[in-house]
């Protein structure tokens, strides 16, 4: 029985349509837009460092909006959880 040959595969000059043409980077990667800008995007940390990663990136924000709003949710949240269980509010007032 006769060993049957094989083809080779076929080898193309392929260059992906939007590949930077310094050749700088690898064209097949995958990166977000906003990567360069974030401190908390990278290897995975243990969840200490991680949430000091997210802290440092929440003081250094300068959209005050953000801030507000992000306070305004904890408000509400903390409101409607002191609802559910029944705190009574009547003792901050006289």
């Amino acid at each position: 029985m006769a060993r049957i040959k094989l083809p080779k595969n076929k080898k193309y000059s392929y260059t992906p349509r939007y590949y930077n043409d310094k050749g700088e980077g690898n064209p097949f990667e995958i990166k977000h837009k906003f990567d360069e800008f974030r401190s908390t995007v990278g290897a995975p940390k243990d969840l200490k460092s991680r949430f000091n990663a997210a802290i440092n990136d929440y003081k250094n924000n300068q959209d005050d909006a953000a801030n507000k709003r992000v306070l305004i949710i904890i408000t509400v949240l903390v409101i409607v959880f002191l609802f559910i269980i029944g705190f009574d509010l009547s003792i901050f007032f006289s």
